[in-house]
């Protein structure tokens, strides 16, 4: 395989590496800054957590705050 300019060996571009890195520096959000953020739903990870919550509750024995699940 010839050598690429602005290439490493690995096939690695330097030049989009050294633009990561600016804004990395800079404290850009770069490519993946809020990606995940903006497709959690909130309101399924409480639901999510109360079930979670519900089945330890469950496997220690103990009550479930006096709460009842629907």
């Amino acid at each position: 395989m010839a050598k690429q300019p602005n290439r490493t060996s690995a096939g690695t571009n330097i030049e989009q590496v050294r633009q990561q890195n600016a804004q990395s520096a800079q404290g850009g959000q770069g490519q993946f800054g809020t990606e995940f953020a903006s497709e959690t739903n909130a309101q399924e990870v409480r639901q999510q957590n109360q079930q979670a919550e519900a089945r330890k509750a469950q496997n220690s024995g103990g009550q479930f705050g006096g709460q009842q699940q629907s």
